[in-house]
C-alpha cells in the first residue's frame, strides 16, 4: 500500500481504478476496485435523477456482498453514489403500496434489516461517503456502515422523515440510530422528520467526519484503511454525552423518564390522530430494554401495521400528489419565461418574507421597494434574523448567510427595476392603489415584466383593469408567514397570457412553494372554503359555545389550531375586509354575525395590536397567581370579550358536534370549488386546503373525507341541520348529485 494511495482524492481515485467488476447491465450497484485495494460500490439508479431504494434491489445488494466476501484482497469498501449532489432519497414507496397485506409489509422490513445487517458484518471496514440528501433507507443504509463521512455540500442532509407518511423507519432505523446520538436525539429526529445538515450531523455523533466535496472519498478511503472502524465499532458513538445525558440516558429511572415524557409530549401534539409517533417509541424502547432482536421484530411488525392505516394511505397519497404536481407547467405545453431579478414592492411582513424566500430558495436577486427606508430596514432584519437563527443551529455557514443577504436589496424608489422579470406587489389591500402600481410597473420595467399580486381578496381582473398590458398581471397569492407556508395560489384573470401562468407557477416552485391554479372569483379557493367555517365557529360562539372550547375541539379534529386563535393570528380586521367581498359575489351564506362589529369598534384587531379573543402579554404580571390556577399553560381566554358581544358561554355542544357543524361547511364549499372550476381537480383543492389552512393531513384533504363520509351521509347531515338551524347548511348540488349517482371524486 503506498502513500499516494491512502491519499486519492476524488479524481485521482477514478484513475487510480485497476478492476471493474462484472455486473448485469441493469444493476444499480458497481464495484470499482482501486489500487489501494478499497472498493466503491458505487449506486447508481437507471433512468432516475436521485436514488431511491428498491425491493428488487434485494439480489443485487446481495450478489455485490458476495462478491467482497469472495476477495479476500479487497481491504475496505466505501459506499457512494453515481448521481451528482444525492446519496439516497430514501426507499421506493410503491413498494409499501404493491403490498396486499400487513405480513407482506412485515417480509419487506425484515428484508431490507437482512441486507443491512449483512453489509453490517462484513469483516472488512465500510465507510458511507455521502454527498447530499441521506435520507429514510438512505440513513439506514448509511447507518449499517461502519463508518460515515459526509461533505459540506449544502445539499448534503441526513435524517428519517418516515413518520412524515405515517410510517417509521423499517430497515433497522429505530435500533441504529439511538446508539449513534442518542435517545433523545434520536427521538427527536424520528418523531419530527426532522433533518440534519453536515455540521449538525458530525455534532450529534451521526457521522465521523466532514470534509469538502473534492476530498470525500479520499477521505473516506483513509477512514476505511485507518483501522478506527470495523464491525466491532458499529453503534460505538463519536458524540460526547453531557452529565444530563448519562444521568437521563445510562440507567433505567431516566429512560423511563424520557420516554414517559416523549409520550405524553407526543400524544399533547398528535392528539392521537398519528399512531406512528408511539410505535416508534415502543421500538426504540424495546429495543434498548429488552433486546436487539426484539427491537428489530417490534420494528417490522409496527411497520406493517402502519402501512395498512388509513393515516399512512392518506399522507403516502398526498406525497404522491405533491410529487406529481412538481413535474407540472402552469399551462401545458407552454414554457415558462427565466426569471433572473424579481422585485418586491413593500417591506412589511409579507413582503420581507417573500423576499427572503426569492433570494435564499429561488436563489433569485430580490429589489424591495417601500415608501419609507423603515420598511426597507424591516425587510432586510426579517431575512437577517432567519438566515442567523440557521446559522447559529449550525445549517449554514456565515459565509453563506452573507451569500444569501446579498441578494435583497431595497430603494425608496424604481431604481434598479427595469431589469425585474417580475415584480410581486404586497401592500394593503386598496385596490386604487393596486391599480396604480400596475402602472408604475409597467413605465419602470420591461414590456413583459410580469405583475403578479399578493391579493388576498381583491379579484386580479379588477386590478389588472387599467393596465396597457393586462395580459402580464397575475395573482401570486401567499400565506403567512411566507417562509413556512408551503402553498401558492396563482390567479390568472380571463386575459393572463399562458407564458404568464407558466412563468409564474415555476417562479413559485422556485421559491420552494406548492403551487394551485385558481379561478379569479370572489375569496379564490382558500379563503373561500375558510370562511364558512370560521363563520359557522362565530355563530356557535355568539350561541353560547365557549371560545376555547370551539378551538380545542377543532385542534383534537386535527387543525393545528381553532378558528378564533386563527383569526386573532390573521387578523380580525382582515377577516371583516374579506367577508363582505365574499358576501356580495357568493350570498348570503358568508355573511358574517354582524355582532363581531363590536370587536372592531372595541380595537380587537387581534394579537398584533395584543386585543383579541385571547390575552396577549399578560402572563408574566399574573406571576405566581397564574402558576397556582395552572394558567402559565397555553393561551387564555379574554373573558371580557363575552359581555362585549352580549353572550353567556354555556357549553351545550359536544367537541365533536362542533368540529363537525364547522368542518361540514368548509367540505360542502370546497365541493362548490371543484363543480364551479374554482380548483382544476379534486387534488389540487386537497392540497390547497391541507398547505394552504391546515386541513388535517391524516384525512387527505377535505374531497377524500368528503369520499371517507359518503356523500349520501354527508347530504343527510347538511339536510338535518338546514333543517334545524337554516339555510346555511343547504347542500350543494354537486354533493346532491353524486349522493344520487354514488359517485366520488377518487375512485
Amino acid at each position: 500500500m503506498t502513500k499516494k494511495n491512502e491519499t486519492l482524492n476524488a479524481e485521482e481515485s477514478q484513475v487510480a481504478s485497476t478492476e471493474t467488476s462484472p455486473a448485469a447491465s441493469d444493476s444499480a450497484f458497481t464495484l470499482v476496485k482501486q489500487d489501494n485495494g478499497v472498493v466503491h460500490l458505487i449506486m447508481d439508479v437507471l433512468g432516475e435523477s436521485m436514488n431511491t431504494l428498491k425491493a428488487e434491489f434485494a439480489e443485487q445488494v446481495a450478489e455485490v456482498i458476495s462478491q467482497i466476501k469472495s476477495d479476500t484482497s479487497i481491504t475496505g469498501v466505501v459506499i457512494c453514489s453515481g448521481k451528482k449532489d444525492s446519496f439516497v432519497a430514501g426507499a421506493d414507496i410503491n413498494m409499501i403500496n404493491d403490498c396486499q397485506s400487513r405480513e407482506e409489509v412485515v417480509a419487506l422490513s425484515r428484508k431490507g434489516q437482512m441486507i443491512f445487517s449483512q453489509l453490517e458484518q462484513l469483516d472488512v471496514p465500510v465507510v458511507a461517503a455521502i454527498n447530499g440528501p441521506c435520507l429514510g433507507g438512505g440513513l439506514e443504509l448509511a447507518m449499517a456502515c461502519h463508518g460515515r463521512v459526509c461533505s459540506d455540500n449544502e445539499k448534503t442532509a441526513l435524517g428519517l422523515p418516515e413518520v412524515q407518511l405515517g410510517l417509521l423507519p423499517g430497515s433497522g432505523g429505530t435500533q441504529r440510530l439511538p446508539k449513534l446520538v442518542g435517545i433523545q436525539k434520536a427521538l427527536d429526529m424520528m418523531l419530527t422528520g426532522k433533518q440534519l445538515r453536515a455540521k449538525q450531523a458530525l455534532k450529534a455523533g451521526l457521522v465521523d467526519d466532514v470534509v469538502p466535496e473534492s476530498i470525500l472519498l479520499a477521505t473516506a478511503e483513509k477512514l476505511a484503511l485507518s483501522g478506527k472502524v470495523s464491525k466491532q465499532t458499529v453503534g460505538q458513538s463519536k458524540r460526547k454525552q453531557s452529565l444530563m445525558d448519562k444521568l437521563l440516558e445510562n440507567n433505567g429511572v431516566g429512560r423511563n423518564l424520557v420516554f414517559n415524557q416523549a409520550s405524553k409530549t407526543v400524544l399533547a401534539k398528535t392528539k392521537g390522530n398519528y399512531p406512528a409517533p408511539l410505535k416508534i417509541i415502543d421500538c426504540v424502547r424495546t429495543g434498548i430494554e429488552r433486546s436487539g432482536a426484539q427491537g428489530y421484530q417490534v420494528e417490522a411488525d409496527h411497520f406493517g401495521e402502519l402501512a395498512m392505516t388509513d393515516v399512512s394511505a392518506q399522507l403516502r397519497q398526498l406525497f404522491f400528489a405533491t410529487t406529481e404536481m412538481k413535474k407540472e407547467q402552469g399551462v401545458a405545453g407552454v414554457e415558462p419565461a427565466k426569471i433572473s431579478k424579481a422585485g418586491v414592492l413593500g417591506g412589511g411582513l409579507m413582503g420581507g418574507g417573500i423576499a427572503f424566500v426569492t433570494a435564499t430558495k429561488a436563489k433569485v436577486p430580490a429589489r424591495i421597494k417601500d415608501i419609507a427606508h423603515q420598511g426597507i430596514s424591516h425587510a432586510l432584519k426579517y431575512s437577517y434574523d432567519l438566515l442567523n437563527k440557521k446559522v447559529k443551529r449550525r445549517f449554514m455557514l456565515r459565509s453563506e448567510m452573507q451569500k444569501q443577504l446579498s441578494m435583497i436589496t431595497g430603494s425608496v424608489d424604481y431604481s434598479g427595476f427595469k431589469e425585474c422579470d417580475i415584480v410581486v406587489e404586497a401592500v394593503f389591500e386598496d385596490l386604487s392603489l393596486k391599480q396604480n402600481m400596475v402602472l408604475d410597473i409597467e413605465e419602470n420595467c420591461q414590456e413583459n415584466t410580469i405583475f403578479a399580486s399578493n391579493t388576498s381578496s381583491l379579484p386580479i381582473g379588477k386590478i389588472a383593469a387599467k393596465a396597457k398590458r393586462p395580459e402580464n398581471v397575475i395573482g401570486l397569492h401567499y400565506f403567512s408567514p411566507v417562509d413556512k407556508m408551503p402553498l401558492a395560489e396563482i390567479i390568472p384573470h380571463e386575459n393572463t397570457s399562458d407564458e404568464t401562468i407558466s412563468t409564474t407557477v415555476s417562479f413559485a416552485k422556485q421559491q420552494g412553494k406548492t403551487p394551485i391554479v385558481v379561478q379569479d372569483k370572489a375569496g379564490f379557493y382558500v379563503n373561500r372554503i375558510l370562511a364558512p367555517y370560521m363563520n359557522e365557529a362565530a355563530i356557535l360562539l355568539l350561541a353560547g359555545e365557549p371560545i376555547d372550547k370551539l378551538d380545542k375541539a377543532l385542534v383534537e379534529f386535527g387543525f393545528p389550531v381553532g378558528p378564533m386563535q386563527l383569526l386573532d393570528e390573521v387578523g380580525i380586521d382582515v377577516g371583516a375586509k374579506i367577508g363582505p367581498i365574499l358576501q356580495a359575489d357568493l350570498g348570503e351564506r358568508f355573511a358574517a354575525p354582524s355582532a363581531f362589529d363590536k370587536l372592531l369598534a372595541d380595537g380587537r384587531l387581534g394579537k398584533k395590536a395584543g386585543k383579541g379573543f385571547y390575552l396577549y402579554n399578560k402572563a408574566k404580571s399574573k406571576g405566581l397567581a397564574a402558576l397556582v390556577k395552572g394558567q402559565s399553560k397555553g393561551k387564555q381566554v379574554d373573558d371580557s370579550i363575552y359581555s362585549l358581544i352580549g353572550v353567556t358561554p354555556s357549553g351545550k355542544l359536544s367537541a365533536e358536534e362542533i368540529a363537525k357543524r364547522c368542518t361540514y361547511m368548509m367540505l360542502n364549499e370546497a365541493a362548490r370549488c371543484v363543480d364551479e372550476g374554482i380548483v382544476r381537480n379534486a387534488r389540487d383543492g386537497d392540497i390547497g386546503a391541507i398547505f394552504g389552512i391546515g386541513f388535517p393531513p391524516f384525512l387527505g384533504g377535505p374531497l377524500r373525507y368528503i369520499d371517507k363520509i359518503g356523500a349520501v351521509d354527508l347530504v343527510n347531515q347538511l339536510n338535518q341541520w338546514a333543517s334545524e338551524h337554516g339555510e346555511r347548511y343547504t347542500p350543494c348540488e354537486a354533493l346532491v348529485k353524486m349522493a344520487a349517482e354514488g359517485t366520488s371524486y377518487y375512485s
